[in-house]
């Protein structure tokens, strides 16, 4: 979908705007917002309103067909409350002009709703929205199929109504524009299946984004993680006939001398769970257990095409868990990069196996913050559900900012997280009488004391954990990746560098 912006004055009246469809919008009680009068020549928007087709509940929506005019239909959009627009009614608003958008004869519209009257949120956080809702709307997961999902052409060009179309508002449609990018990039790796998308694809795809957008990149192999012993990432792979992967991608946008801030990946492109295998019901969606990788990604893409001013590495562990003669066994002890011991009570709990040898390899870095990424834990759905991502950190002054950092960020980007605990109490549940630590503790508080785990291997620098299960994709009939969370990355990204 191709986007622009538009501002009109009295020498550019958006009544003369030669377009398709024209979206606008309806207040509660058929108040007709500013660009909807404009529209409303010889009162036919008012009579449609008054016929009662339209009450300007949010979300409710009344397409009216032309006869003359530069406009060929006009739709009415409802906002809610006029004193009072919510985002999430905007939201709901933006999302129903999408379902319109779709169904139409038409390849162009304008998309003409008040950017300027929402509670809390300004105009760059909705032009932000309209891009993100409106690209949601035409990605497609049916690459594989042989017969493509009937569906009409729907608009694919939308110009976006601005009070100005300056600098200001030009920059934040290049960023909106390039999150959705990263965005899609991820939901496509994601919706892979794991027999093609392999660690060696992940290492494939990375390398292929870099070059596009001008990133540095390098992918260690076997031999490499073995000189670095990382003997935890790689008991996870024994099982596996697929090489491990382990990708570095390098955006050094900042000054020379500052430090770079680090997100980190998980990378399983299927987890059977290993020896400890998982029921059979269900294991498809194994595939999206690389949903933390492609985040990284897609973030990393997003911020090459961004150019943004800051020095940002991406580290991705990648491979599978699988079970086989050769495969990691309950009760095995390995020795992680650090040189801490753990004891393997579940092989199903990999995903911090491979992150605690990541999350020490980047303290080579020196880096101002690291932000792990993972499809960590079940626990994390049945605590939070699937409305909130999961982050732990540290409780201290710079956890707790680097924390409030990643929170904000989130809530301005509609893509939420909770902040959970992590104290010391937990870690009585890790305690191995063989080795320096268990991988589990025990299902009470799970995702909490996998937290505690990989806090372990963070502390020589400042770090928060984000726990991506309940988040990163949707099961049932609206199966898929949903991009999360690079909407609360590119923000929090967006805000060091700019802030």
């Amino acid at each position: 979908m191709d986007f622009s912006i538009k501002a009109f004055n009295t020498k550019n009246a958006i009544a003369q705007h030669k377009s398709s469809c024209i979206a606008v919008g309806v207040y509660e009680g058929g108040k007709l917002s500013t660009a909807a009068k404009a529209l409303d020549l010889k009162g036919s928007l008012t009579a449609a309103v008054k016929s009662g087709d339209i009450t300007g509940k949010a979300g409710t929506t009344l397409l009216v067909h032309r006869s003359s005019g530069p406009a060929k239909r006009v739709l009415l959009v409802g906002l809610g409350a006029q004193d009072a627009v919510s985002d999430r009614n905007f939201i709901s608003a933006i999302q129903s002009v999408t379902r319109v958008f779709s169904q139409l004869g038409a390849n162009d519209a304008l998309l003409a709703l008040p950017l300027d009257g929402i509670k809390g949120r300004d105009a760059h956080w909705a032009l932000r929205t309209q891009v993100h809702a409106l690209r949601e709307s035409v990605f497609r997961a049916d690459s594989l199929k042989s017969k493509k999902d009937e569906t009409q052409s729907g608009v694919r060009k939308v110009t976006l109504l601005v009070d100005a179309a300056d600098a200001a508002t030009k920059h934040t449609l290049k960023q909106a524009v390039a999150v959705a990018n990263g965005m899609d990039f991820a939901k496509t790796l994601g919706n892979l299946p794991p027999n093609i998308c392999t660690p060696t694809y992940l290492a494939t795809s990375a390398k292929q984004m870099a070059r596009e957008v001008g990133l540095g990149v390098e992918v260690l192999d076997r031999k490499q993680l073995e000189a670095l012993k990382m003997g935890s990432f790689l008991s996870v792979t024994n099982g596996s006939v697929q090489p491990p992967k382990f990708i570095v991608l390098k955006h050094m946008g900042g000054k020379a001398k500052d430090a770079p801030v680090v997100l980190v990946g998980k990378g399983i492109t299927f987890d059977t769970g290993g020896i400890s295998l998982k029921p059979g019901g269900g294991m498809d969606e194994m595939k999206y257990d690389m949903c933390g990788a492609a985040s990284v990604l897609g973030t990393m893409q997003a911020v090459g095409e961004m150019e943004l001013p800051l020095n940002v590495i991406g580290v991705i562990p990648a491979c599978e868990n699988m079970p086989s003669g050769t495969a990691t066994r309950p009760g095995d002890i390995v020795t992680s990069m650090s040189g801490q011991t753990i004891e393997i009570l579940n092989t199903d709990a990999e995903g911090r196996l491979i992150l605690c040898d990541a999350l020490t390899y980047v303290e080579r870095f020196k880096p101002a913050c690291v932000v792990d990424i993972a499809t960590l834990t079940g626990a994390c759905i049945t605590a939070l559900g699937h409305h909130n991502t999961g982050l732990f950190t540290r409780h201290d002054e710079a956890h707790d900012a680097l924390a409030d950092e990643l929170l904000a960020a989130g809530k301005y980007a509609n893509d939420t997280a909770w902040r959970m605990p992590i104290e010391e109490a937990y870690n009585e549940q890790l305690k191995s009488n063989f080795a320096d630590m268990a991988n589990i503790g025990g299902p009470p508080a799970g995702s909490i004391t996998a937290a505690c785990f990989l806090e372990r291997y963070t502390r020589k620098y400042t770090w928060a954990h984000l726990d991506i299960a309940g988040t990163a994709w949707k099961s049932g009939g609206a199966k898929g990746s949903t991009g999360r969370p690079i909407p609360m990355l590119t923000t929090f990204l967006i805000d060091r560098a700019e802030g």
